[in-house]
């Protein structure tokens, strides 16, 4: 149902003002390590976090630049931004045990990187309630997302190179930390969690990984794909927040694709929005899409997927068979990433043999699952942080 006016425009002017006023925290240059210890995970820049962009009750808090190795090409090295954010007080015996955070749906433009903005009322429960079990927080904003480059968004080399490339500049350069680490991410970061677990044996295997919770996470196949697209297409069918999403990656695919024409992807209708896509926040994005009256049914043309494909190919996983269990959880009411892609998912990996618990909840949609899914999630935690055995869902029931 549409939005009171109000409840619509202030979100929406909040968002629009963080990510503008961002930018005049952003470091104006990347200074360059010493070429004989340039490697990934190499920190060449730090300061403190102001405490407006940290979070309640935290200790040490940084804002990083550190080298992760470019996940479009495969090879070089590029700057990626990350926050590490410590709890107060002693660290335990060892160290903090380390929140690999992988952020959701920003937006692609520079300024709304999460570590140049405040965070949102929602993530800072949810990473608070994460400090308090005793975890360190150290959140990448992704490659291309506040430094220089295009966001390959939804790219999951990209976000798995860039989450763990944060991690080992955070052991590798600040103290009390562990070597002990759960992935955790929603959304956008629901994916890029998966992501990374799926890359870290090979890419980081020298990482103690235990676990991975994803909420929300998008799954997409050629098959899935079609099945949401062939439903859009009946008659009656409004607007679905799955646009947005579509505008953001056609961006980042045309931001280091010379190939990609977005007229063979959109229609003269939906053209103009996309255009504005790359420099809108999402809060923002969203409330043009609307006003646009736009849909998948009246903004994609039917070439829409074979425009698409070198986006949709960079979004697979190289595997699902996952050397760490999973935790997935998912709202019945979720319209930004609708749960046949996210079941999907849990399919997926449960066939490739990874130890999955997936949970359902009833009546929450895409934001509320992050929060509504703490109790569960910590006692996955605990068990996974124990090396205790995991016990698998993989048909979850509404619960």
């Amino acid at each position: 149902m549409p939005l009171p006016f109000l409840r619509k425009i202030l979100p929406l002017l909040a968002s629009t003002a963080l990510c503008v006023s961002g930018v005049a925290n952003a470091p104006a240059a990347h200074a360059a390590a010493p070429a004989a210890v340039q490697k990934p995970g190499t920190i060449t820049a730090s300061a403190p976090l102001a405490d407006v962009l940290s979070l309640p009750d935290a200790g040490r808090a940084l804002r990083i630049t550190y080298l992760s190795t470019n996940g479009i090409t495969g090879k070089g090295l590029v700057p990626v931004t990350a926050e590490i954010i410590l709890p107060a007080g002693p660290a335990p015996q060892g160290g903090w045990p380390i929140v690999a955070w992988a952020h959701g749906t920003v937006g692609v433009d520079d300024s709304c990187a999460p570590s140049l903005n405040p965070v949102s009322d929602r993530n800072r429960t949810y990473l608070s309630a994460w400090m308090k079990r005793g975890f360190a927080i150290v959140a990448t904003d992704y490659q291309g997302l506040g430094t220089p480059g295009t966001h390959p968004y939804l790219d999951t080399r990209v976000e798995a190179y860039s989450v763990l490339d944060s991690v080992r500049a955070a052991l590798a350069n600040v103290p009390d930390l562990k070597n002990r680490i759960m992935i955790v991410g929603q959304s956008q970061g629901g994916g890029a969690a998966v992501a990374t677990a799926s890359y870290a044996p090979i890419y980081a295997p020298e990482l103690d990984i235990r676990g991975t919770v994803a909420t929300g996470a998008p799954y997409v196949t050629p098959e899935l794909l079609g099945g949401l697209l062939k439903a859009a297409s009946q008659p009656g069918i409004g607007y679905s927040p799955l646009i947005n999403y579509v505008f953001y990656l056609a961006a980042g695919l045309e931001g280091h694709d010379p190939h990609f024409r977005p007229e063979q992807a959109f229609t003269p209708k939906a053209l103009p929005i996309y255009r504005n896509a790359a420099h809108e926040y999402l809060t923002s994005l969203s409330h043009q899409t609307q006003e646009a009256g736009l849909n998948l049914q009246n903004s994609l043309q039917p070439t829409f997927l074979k425009a698409m494909s070198p986006a949709l190919k960079a979004m697979a996983f190289p595997t699902l068979k996952l050397a760490q269990p999973l935790f997935t959880g998912t709202g019945t009411e979720d319209r930004d990433v609708p749960p046949a892609l996210q079941l999907g998912l849990v399919k997926a990996a449960c066939a490739a043999d990874s130890t999955v618990q997936a949970h359902l909840y009833k009546g929450l949609d895409h934001s509320q699952v992050v929060n509504g899914s703490l109790p569960d999630s910590a006692a996955f935690t605990t068990t996974v942080m124990t090396g205790q055995p995991i016990t698998p869902q993989c048909n979850p029931v509404p619960e």
